[in-house]
């Protein structure tokens, strides 16, 4: 009936009609699951240093913003029990705020993450003297670590999924580390709900390297309050007990039988307050967990961890080369931070789960090396795999 009331159109003109309908469904396509980068202005830094947002979203709808100061992890949205996504990263919104005061949330952490005993260390009988930057010691690579500096950045979308390669070189000397460090670390979001980390370094002098990341979690969402209820498993038999500056004694000990004990799944509060020196010393859990790796696959790559947050559902395992990983309970947040959407992040509103070789080992013989010789290449991996539970 309607086409008695128009008239005749050439082949050409529905040919254009089909073209215009192919690309709104490819755009309604785009809008519902397909993957994304993209990248745009965040500020600048105080010394002038433009800084860049990059957004990754995979064909699920996980989206990870980090920018190219410090590669901070500014959030990371993830569908609870119900698909509903939420953000499980504390963080602030503005590069103003991550500049002035952070505790390194979500931040790559370098040279050498965690603490130096002294802010020192002998490389073949020469010592080095690093910046102290925590009490006497140097903590998560100084002063101005690899958290304070603006990366290069390279977006890619691949076969594995969407990413960006942060790259930075660090110069010889700086924070009182030798040799001119190249360091490279790639995040990418994959399709099955992970994020993966790799890192890689090179030098052209012997030096110390332990690279982390330090986002701070909270599987409820960022403003849910404090991370006491979420139930914590670690494949680690034993963990580094540390004196009264968080600095390891040396001794590797077994968790069997204390509030460290978490081979089995417990509550991050059901222990923390328990008498206990160690959980004294650190205000609650911030210590190094010796891993067992068992069960590693293909890649070298074995649990870690597993989280699970009971009110929205969401899992997170870790998985990682590492030979350990340091369990932090948010101890030193203090509601003196507020974050994004005005939130204000009180005491263990966040936790970290930072992959890693054990704290102060250039001064611990005993524990596996983190020198890196000219020639050698550093290069490891570990995984964040998000999912969900009833």
């Amino acid at each position: 009936m309607y086409g008695q009331l128009l008239p005749a159109a050439p082949a050409s003109v529905f040919i254009l009609l089909f073209a215009f309908f192919l690309v709104g469904c490819a755009r309604t396509q785009d809008e519902e699951g397909a993957v994304a980068v993209e990248r745009g202005p965040f500020g600048q830094t105080p010394e002038g240093d433009a800084v860049d947002l990059i957004t990754l979203t995979n064909a699920n709808g996980m989206e990870v913003r980090a920018m190219t100061y410090g590669g901070i992890i500014l959030s990371i949205r993830v569908p609870d029990r119900s698909g509903e996504l939420g953000d499980v990263a504390l963080g602030y919104e503005s590069l103003e705020a991550y500049v002035d005061e952070n505790p390194y949330f979500g931040a790559i952490i370098g040279r050498y993450g965690n603490r130096i005993a002294g802010g020192a260390f002998d490389i073949d009988g020469e010592s080095f003297s690093l910046a102290r930057n925590n009490g006497a010691n140097a903590l998560h690579g100084g002063l101005r670590g690899f958290d304070k500096v603006v990366w290069d950045a390279e977006t890619f979308e691949s076969d594995e999924g969407v990413g960006v390669v942060f790259s930075y070189t660090s110069p010889d000397g700086e924070e009182g580390y030798p040799g001119t460090l190249d360091a490279r670390v790639t995040y990418t979001l994959t399709d099955d709900d992970e994020l993966i980390f790799d890192y890689h370094a090179t030098t052209d002098k012997a030096t110390h390297v332990n690279l982390t990341q330090h986002t701070y979690f909270n599987l409820a969402g960022h403003d849910s309050g404090n991370i006491l209820g979420h139930e914590l498993t670690l494949a680690a038999a034993g963990f580094t007990p540390v004196d009264a500056g968080l600095i390891p004694t040396g001794e590797i000990r077994p968790v069997a039988g204390t509030p460290f004990d978490f081979t089995t799944p417990h509550t991050i509060g059901e222990r923390i307050g328990a008498e206990n020196q160690q959980l004294a010393y650190g205000q609650g859990y911030d210590h190094n967990f010796v891993l067992l790796h068992e069960d590693v696959d293909a890649e070298g790559l074995a649990l870690a961890a597993r989280v699970y947050e009971p009110t929205s559902g969401r899992v997170m395992e870790v998985y990682t080369e590492e030979p350990g990983i340091q369990f932090y309970s948010g101890n030193f947040l203090d509601g003196t931070l507020t974050g994004k959407d005005g939130v204000t992040y009180a005491h263990r509103s966040g936790f970290c789960l930072e992959t890693q070789h054990y704290p102060d080992t250039p001064n611990q013989a005993s524990f596996p090396s983190t020198l890196l010789e000219p020639g050698e290449t550093y290069e490891t991996r570990t995984v964040y795999a998000f999912g969900a539970a009833e």
